[in-house]
């Protein structure tokens, strides 16, 4: 075989040496970065059957909540509550509010909870009425005892029904503004 053909076939076979090399260098360092990076939805802690108290700094128990999972978000500090069911205690109240839905969204430091199916809001007063307060989505602002929807809203009690779409819940008054298309159905006594 002549030199110059030699020296082409040497020449050629390291080029298809470094392509090789080049190619595989690439390719392993891509599948290491995404084996490293973490993506925005990665769970960094969650619990199972879940069981929470809450007291308030004078010794009452203020919440009492059980979920069958929560799912922290490390990225967005946004934990994901599966079947979250709440007793809530106001002050100066014998009965808890019960809050329920098939899941919950609950932003960074808990300041905003998004409560997301078949919510259900059920009261029960002095005199042994039951209120009950239902809709597919309800944001809740725990720190400023305040609760609304954009959602379809029906709220049921003793001596009567009443529906409307949207609604604004300023829970430390105990009172409610519904926002739109409101009707109501009552039995006068």
């Amino acid at each position: 075989m002549p030199k110059t053909l030699r020296q082409k076939l040497l020449l050629a076979l390291i080029a298809v040496l470094l392509v090789a090399l080049g190619y595989y260098w690439n390719v392993r360092l891509d599948f290491n970065e995404r084996q490293v990076t973490p993506s925005n939805d990665a769970i960094d802690f969650y619990a199972a059957n879940a069981h929470s108290l809450q007291y308030r700094e004078d010794g009452s128990l203020a919440y009492e909540m059980t979920a069958d999972r929560l799912e922290h978000m490390k990225a967005t500090d946004v934990t994901n509550v599966t079947t979250p069911d709440l007793f809530f205690f106001r002050e100066g109240q014998p009965q808890p509010w019960h809050v329920q839905s098939v899941r919950a969204e609950v932003g960074p430091e808990g300041k905003q909870v998004e409560l997301i199916d078949n919510v259900r809001v059920q009261r029960t007063d002095a005199q042994n009425r039951t209120l009950l307060l239902t809709t597919t989505r309800m944001t809740v602002f725990p720190d400023k005892d305040y609760a609304e929807t954009s959602q379809p809203v029906k709220i049921t009690e003793p001596q009567g029904v009443t529906t409307a779409v949207g609604m604004k819940a300023y829970l430390k008054d105990s009172r409610m503004t519904l926002l739109s298309n409101v009707r109501g159905q009552h039995e006068v006594r």
